[in-house]
């Protein structure tokens, strides 16, 4: 069965232009104008992924995937236009799935749609690799399965993606991690050649876990190489 993605956008021209490109995809698709429409034909049809403008009349998009996470846990890729919108997204607390930036090639976001669609499958069918629940790495405790970061016994608010690139750095606590590993192991191999997603994160991670961002002591990075969590707590 063809999987259905829905697109919001007050773009007429760019939601007839994108419908056609993803129906040759062979996908089922329904478009909305506005963030009020769409929600109600997601109830009506529920989709299997968002592909949703930020900068739309009346509810705006960061309002929409509020209401939408409150309905269903359905993947959403953002379509944002401006640099201001992309770190809004980049930094959200509850973090959508990706983001493409306009003007886009159809085939990038051909591959962004699949590989989204491929992670969400394979998060609900296939059984994730044992990997250590809780990480303590001088006063910072990560739980993974409860998905909770504390700092000194203080809990620290991550989104998803935060929270993944964090654990990714504890995992290998002192070591070096490059930020092509991270983008793999993060965001997966589409992003490939793109480390400014990686640098924006770690300046969001900075400014909730360090007490001064601009002099981190937790999160360290070696110049040319990656990036390094610090065993000892900063003194």
């Amino acid at each position: 069965m063809s999987k259905h993605i829905l697109i919001v956008d007050d773009d007429a021209l760019l939601r007839r232009s994108l419908a056609f490109s993803l129906e040759k995809a062979h996908y089922r698709v329904s478009t909305a104008a506005t963030a009020e429409d769409a929600l109600a034909l997601a109830r009506l049809d529920p989709p299997d992924l968002v592909l949703l403008d930020i900068g739309l009349p009346g509810m705006d998009g960061l309002d929409a995937l509020r209401d939408l996470r409150r309905m269903a846990d359905v993947p959403v890729i953002f379509l944002t236009a401006r640099r201001r919108e992309l770190d809004q997204v980049l930094g959200l607390e509850m973090g959508a799935d990706d983001y493409v930036t306009k003007p886009f090639d159809t085939d990038v976001l051909l591959a962004r749609i699949k590989a989204v669609l491929r992670r969400a499958a394979s998060s609900t069918t296939t059984p994730s690799p044992p990997e250590p629940t809780i990480l303590t790495v001088g006063d910072l405790v990560i739980d993974k399965a409860a998905h909770t970061v504390t700092v000194a016994g203080r809990p620290v608010a991550l989104s998803p993606r935060e929270f993944d690139l964090l654990y990714a750095l504890a995992v290998e606590a002192d070591r070096v991690v490059s930020t092509d590993e991270l983008l793999a192991r993060v965001w997966g191999a589409e992003y490939a050649g793109e480390p400014q997603v990686v640098y924006v994160h770690i300046r969001w991670l900075r400014e909730k876990l360090e007490e001064d961002p601009r002099r981190p002591r937790r999160i360290l990075t070696v110049r040319g190489v990656g990036y390094k969590l610090a065993s000892e707590a900063p003194r």
